[in-house]
């Protein structure tokens, strides 16, 4: 996405009413979001081969995305040619710094 790059019009949108008055545009809609992570998975699992995975999530922001990843490398365990074992584990950190 380019840095000039002005959005989407919000009312091609399904946006929460508590959202409705905080929003002007959308950037990246949804679907993109979760086509970007599925290829991420594909991407993951071509590249580790039939190495072990450990999948650790930065809690608390990152969890829905995490999630949303480790479906899609389930899927393609469970549907694909190959299996890789997974180890999930989490981690909280205080501050970014």
């Amino acid at each position: 996405i380019r840095d000039e790059e002005s959005g989407y019009n919000k009312n091609l949108f399904c946006i929460p009413k508590h959202y409705e008055e905080d929003l002007d545009r959308v950037f990246i809609p949804h679907g993109l979001i979760l086509d970007r992570t599925e290829r991420l998975a594909r991407d993951i699992m071509q590249d580790m081969g039939s190495h072990h995975i450990v999948a650790l999530c930065v809690l608390k922001g990152g969890y829905k995305f995490f999630a949303d990843l480790l479906d899609h490398i389930k899927a393609l365990n469970q549907n694909g040619d190959k299996s890789v074992p997974i180890t999930v584990d989490f981690v909280r950190i205080k501050s970014y710094c």
